[in-house]
């Protein structure tokens, strides 16, 4: 029984993951079209699809040739949970729930990765959900250092009554430059000790991928990420020519259309080679700015007048080996090809280099002191010499006029030696003007100070203020 719903969709092998902005229909037909079984929508926060009509509406997207298909929630209120996966329920075929989201966002809200240390509500939350639909839920999780924690946890869920689980094979602490290499050794731990059907998830960059994680694994099926945005054609087996797979996407955004900063994203990904050298900065700058599908249409025309001839043989592609080790180039530039990450081990010690250097930087940073040994700012002494460079055509009257104000006059303080207020009517500067009407309770309105006014104001106020009581 357990195995009987997932043989209704085919036992599907080859799984487009859900990612935020990026699995939209479109994108979902685009892999489906190149050997993708099964999809996910991106994730769904389950307050906001339960209380907000415009945000079903404008996410759960979908069509006859978009299934099976598994739709996706994060959250941490299990009736929240059971009332989105309800109102989601006539439109796939289970729904997942996300256990796996290691980023900050999800920290704040306390949802994904952030809820494996709370078995009781994990319990809570499958189990609600189980009982609000029909449909089979499913889990995508991320792994624990230790092995037998990993196996103990997808038995728990197993046990609240998940019907499928994807393992991600990461830490929550993997993440960013940290990401690494995912553990396909506790996928399989866990796959042996569950009865339920299983995907695996992390470390598939092409085809041959998947098949060394199904015969290593023995999970059912593979799910695939960051390598099916930069080669969407991955299950096919193939590397799609860039700029063809890009068309081809575009003509079914035309038909089904989805937000620019998707397509935007969808195109940098798959063009993600190509854009490495600056030659094709013109390109870039047309992707970064377009609006419209004929903007993003330009910029896979640019790329194939360019690459075309290389392509077909016209012209012979030349990469010294430099060029290939810098940029990681494992075939020309305009297929569509793995993006690979710099290890953990590689960005640290990036880190520490660059570290060194601004430590170094920091020693040899030029010091600049004032006639009075006062250590003046990098900014502070920018601005001096941008007034000197301005001065530097004046004579020395001019320079003694500028400082002493138009009038020509000082401050008549016996020790200040500012210029004098134009129109103050005890001839000193402002400073010198407020000092001596707050001491002598006066006026200037040449430097409009009022301190005699608002001092009788505030007498007058505080008189009425008594005689009202």
């Amino acid at each position: 029984m357990t195995y009987d719903w997932f043989r209704s969709l085919g036992s599907p092998r080859y799984v487009v993951a859900p990612m935020v902005d990026a699995s939209e229909l479109a994108w979902r037909l685009l892999c489906r079209r190149h050997g993708a079984q099964l999809c996910y929508t991106p994730m769904f926060h389950s307050n906001v699809f339960t209380k907000d009509h415009k945000y079903r509406k404008d996410n759960l997207i979908t069509c006859e040739e978009d299934r099976p298909l598994i739709v996706q929630f994060c959250g941490n209120n299990p009736e929240v949970l059971a009332a989105a996966a309800k109102l989601a329920e006539p439109y796939c075929d289970a729904i997942d729930i996300n256990l796996g989201c290691p980023q900050s966002i999800a920290k704040r809200g306390r949802y994904g990765s952030f809820l494996q240390d709370d078995w009781e509500l994990l319990k809570n939350i499958v189990s609600a959900m189980s009982k609000a639909v029909s449909v089979p839920i499913t889990c995508k999780i991320r792994i624990f250092e230790d092995i037998e924690k990993s196996v103990q946890y997808a038995l728990m869920l197993q046990n609240a009554g998940c019907k499928l689980l994807t393992v991600h094979g990461r830490t929550r602490e993997q993440k960013g430059p940290l990401t690494g290499i995912a553990s396909w050794e506790h996928i399989r731990a866990v796959k042996e000790a569950i009865s339920l059907p299983m995907f695996a998830n992390g470390n598939i960059q092409c085809l041959e991928d998947v098949y060394r994680c199904l015969t290593f694994t023995k999970v059912n099926g593979v799910m695939s990420a960051e390598g099916i945005l930069t080669n969407p054609a991955l299950f096919e087996g193939i590397n799609a020519v860039t700029w063809e797979i890009a068309e081809e996407y575009l003509d079914i955004v035309e038909k089904y259309p989805c937000p620019t900063s998707y397509i935007r994203g969808h195109l940098f990904k798959i063009f993600h080679k190509i854009f490495t050298f600056e030659e094709n900065n013109e390109a870039r700058h047309i992707l970064a700015t377009a609006q419209n599908l004929h903007d993003f249409r330009q910029v896979c025309m640019k790329i194939k007048e360019k690459y075309l001839p290389y392509h077909e043989g016209k012209i012979q592609y030349e990469c010294n080996t430099l060029t290939r080790e810098q940029f990681s180039l494992i075939l020309p530039p305009w297929i569509c090809q793995p993006y690979v990450r710099m290890s953990p081990e590689e960005h640290t010690k990036k880190m520490e280099n660059l570290c060194k250097n601004q430590e170094h930087n920091i020693e040899n940073k030029r010091i600049h002191e004032d006639s009075g040994g006062n250590t003046i700012s990098r900014k502070k002494m920018k601005k001096l010499q941008k007034i000197m460079r301005r001065n530097n055509h004046k004579t020395d009257v001019e320079l003694q006029q500028q400082a002493i104000g138009r009038t020509g006059e000082i401050c008549t303080d016996v020790i200040c030696a500012n210029p004098m207020g134009g129109k103050c009517i005890y001839k000193l500067c402002k400073k010198c003007c407020k000092n001596k009407c707050y001491e002598e309770n006066l006026d200037c309105q040449g430097h409009r100070i009022l301190v005699k006014t608002r001092r009788e104001m505030a007498k007058k106020f505080a008189i009425n203020k008594t005689t009202d009581k």
